[in-house]
């Protein structure tokens, strides 16, 4: 059971706020001291180059801290190749330090550190109302709402992986002196630093813990959901992180603190059905420690270190995990671990492990909710065997009970039927993929259709046909089916992406598509996108940049569909970043309005790679009329930014679309001027309006008297 503690919302008095200043590097090996642009009550370091920072804070007091090394958790980050990762490009991320109020910063440098970049975070405080748990075994989650998160800087939606096989403890490594009252605010100052500072997606952990025993929700996506973090690189995906607040290596946990601790990671794990005592291997994602694809042995409640090269979550707590462990594994009971439900020739095989003897049961309901087989036992394995060959083809939901206090598995299968197996239609979409971060063809989808709900496995094959890698062996339904590969931990080379299915009665097909991975090109543009080579010296030439990985033949067209209609460049050249300039004209004519594309292409051993890019040729100025000066209305022949200056006041506006459009003057104007500049900069003829202004009647004399109207006839 869980109870998540949802207070009613209060309006702040003062929002969280984050200021940047980059600090001097140049003469400051020794001692160097910067004032804050203001107050600040959490703080932490970015810099470029190998070299290392340590810093301190004064208190508003006049006390100062004692010094601390900006980033003594280096790899509480995203995964590799994410788009989290990917935004702080060369900067390393130092840690955010909770430092109380506070309004100075010292620090030292060792080794090279070419810039360096302090972020000022002011989290405001504000009191916590007393939190009690509702059962024992059950942890209170103070929610997002409750600590105020920040929704609106939440840079995506979350990501969610398959299951959760394991729980990273960490620790924040600031202060250990806030009070009750400040956690809420630590939390909330950590969010921004992680969010705007380092520019990820939210928060990175999962849960945060303070030492009264406050339990936070963290990243956005649902506490009891497989919430993929930024808190352990590498291993992100596959398991919750959990921050306690403060810094323990010299520092024991409080009793509070173990025992929020224990009662989390209890129901956390349940949730998942992890044993807390069964350890087991997990291939590394990518980090400094563990290149990708080594497998590496891991405990179900691990430490930051035991991932990464870090001392987090610091000695005294890392030292406690195996009993806190101990302690998990006996909180919540009765539990069920490692549920499955495997296909075996026809029949679907239910497993799983009990934490006692206790009785179990087993039922299967079709799409519409009727049970359609049941089965059941007594003691601590459960394994019974259901006979799907004998139901229709479509996809069933099961659940593993064992009495009303243990939590239940769930999940679906796909069973049934005896259509024909078919594997058709296998394609990878690109063909050659170039894995090197650029966005373009980083990744390729494979798509392949089944005829039968069959157990897809796809592995990947070199050269040679051996085998080097299985992307997945899962269930999949009859129909039209696609994954995408990201082959980032591969070569470059050729290889063969294998599709096989195999349905429960052993009929097996099989199907194979060629992958090349080329990362010899990367990085091309044409800028700008549009070119006017008319000499009004606007977008008058094209650069055209790229990137060679190692030594190739380049070539460098402008292209009109197949026909090429100028060769910038072509040559052998070695690797690092190229560019050719192009003035957009043949023998001193431009070339014709039109749309066109830059193609680079680079020729190597592993045969030709290519990247093109939209450019777009105008050298005509849009046509600027006068419609009505009365009615204000003048037209446009194609989209541009217009000027318009009226009795001397400047008004500058984007017209998206060709046609008619008003002139933002009033109805009593003297005279207006218009201009205008498409995209390419070219100008248009000037219109300018003089309108003439209606004559005023001459009022009447006072006291004439008004001539009678004579009749007529």
């Amino acid at each position: 059971m869980l109870f998540l503690l949802a207070l009613p919302a209060t309006a702040r008095a003062e929002e969280a706020t984050l200021v940047t200043r980059d600090l001097p590097v140049a003469g400051s090996r020794s001692l160097a001291s910067a004032r804050a642009p203001e107050r600040f009550n959490l703080v932490g370091l970015h810099w470029q180059g190998p070299g290392r920072v340590l810093f301190r804070t004064r208190a508003l007091s006049g006390r100062w801290s004692a010094w601390r090394p900006a980033d003594p958790e280096a790899e509480d980050k995203p995964d590799p190749r994410t788009a989290e990762a990917r935004r702080h490009g060369t900067w390393r991320l130092g840690n955010p330090y909770w430092t109380g109020a506070s309004d100075r910063i010292q620090y030292r440098l060792s080794g090279r550190v070419t810039r360096l970049r302090a972020l000022y975070v002011w989290s405001p405080v504000e009191a916590a109302p007393t939190r009690e748990p509702a059962m024992a075994a059950s942890p209170v989650i103070v929610s997002r709402s409750s600590w105020q998160a920040s929704e609106a800087i939440r840079r995506a939606a979350p990501r969610y992986a398959s299951s959760v096989r394991f729980a990273v403890v960490h620790h924040s490594a600031g202060s250990n002196n806030y009070t009750r009252a400040q956690s809420a605010a630590v939390v909330r100052g950590i969010q921004l630093y992680h969010v705007r500072g380092n520019g990820w997606d939210d928060i990175g952990y999962n849960f945060l813990v303070d030492r009264y025993g406050q339990v936070f929700e963290g990243r956005f996506g649902g506490v009891e959901r497989n919430v993929i973090g930024a808190h352990a690189q590498g291993f992100n995906t596959g398991s919750v992180g959990v921050a306690l607040l403060g810094n323990y290596d010299a520092v024991a946990l409080s009793s509070e603190a173990r025992s929020a601790l224990v009662r989390l990671l209890a129901w956390r794990l349940d949730v998942a059905h992890v044993d807390p005592l069964q350890a087991f291997t997990m291939p590394s994602g990518g980090n400094p420690r563990y290149p990708t694809g080594v497998p590496v042995f891991l405990r179900p409640i691990s430490g930051h270190r035991d991932v990464g090269f870090t001392s987090c979550p610091g000695s005294v707590v890392y030292g406690q995990l195996n009993l806190l462990a101990r302690a998990v594994s006996v909180t919540g009971l009765p539990k069920l671990y490692a549920p499955a439900a495997t296909p075996v020739a026809g029949r679907i095989r239910f497993t799983g492990r009990l934490s006692s003897s206790i009785p179990w049961t087993v039922t299967v309901t079709d799409p519409v909710g009727t049970q359609v087989a049941t089965g059941g036992g007594f003691g601590a394995v459960v394994d019974w065997t259901w006979d799907a060959r004998v139901v229709p083809a479509g996809r069933y939901s099961w659940a593993i009970r064992a009495g009303t206090t243990l939590r239940p598995a769930t999940g679906t299968v796909i069973a049934g039927g005896s259509a024909a197996l078919t594997l058709s239609a296998v394609s990878a979409s690109p063909a050659t993929v170039s894995p090197n971060g650029d966005g373009f063809a980083d990744a390729t989808t494979i798509r392949y259709t089944l005829g039968t709900p069959a157990t897809v496995t796809a592995t990947v094959l070199d050269a040679d046909g051996a085998a080097l890698a299985t992307l997945f062996s899962e269930l999949k339904p009859a129909g039209a089916q696609s994954f995408s590969w990201l082959p980032d931990a591969l070569p470059d080379g050729s290889y063969t992406v294998l599709i096989s299915a195999k349905t429960f009665d052993n009929r097996e097909v099989a199907s194979s598509v060629p992958v090349s991975v080329n990362r010899t090109l990367s990085f091309v543009s044409a800028k700008p996108a549009t070119l006017s080579p008319n000499g009004d010296g606007r977008s008058d030439s094209l650069r055209v940049s790229f990137t060679l990985a190692t030594d190739a033949d380049v070539t460098v067209t402008v292209r009109a569909g197949a026909l090429v209609t100028a060769t910038l460049l072509a040559g052998r050249f070695g690797p690092g970043a190229r560019s050719v300039d192009w003035d957009g004209k043949l023998g001193g004519v431009p070339i014709p309005d039109g749309t066109y594309d830059a193609i680079v292409e680079a020729t190597t051993s592993l045969g030709v790679a290519s990247q093109a890019t939209k450019l777009v040729v105008d050298t005509t100025p849009p046509v600027l009329r006068l419609v009505s000066a009365f009615k204000r209305l003048a037209t446009l022949s194609e989209p541009a930014t217009v000027t318009s200056v009226v009795d001397g006041r400047t008004r500058v506006f984007i017209r998206r679309k060709a046609g008619l459009f008003r002139i933002p003057a009033p109805s009593s104007y003297r005279s207006a001027r218009l201009l205008a500049r498409d995209r390419a900069g070219n100008a248009a003829r000037p219109v300018s309006v003089r309108r003439q202004q209606p004559k005023r009647r001459t009022p009447a004399r006072a006291g004439a008297a008004a001539r009678p109207a004579v009749p007529r006839g």
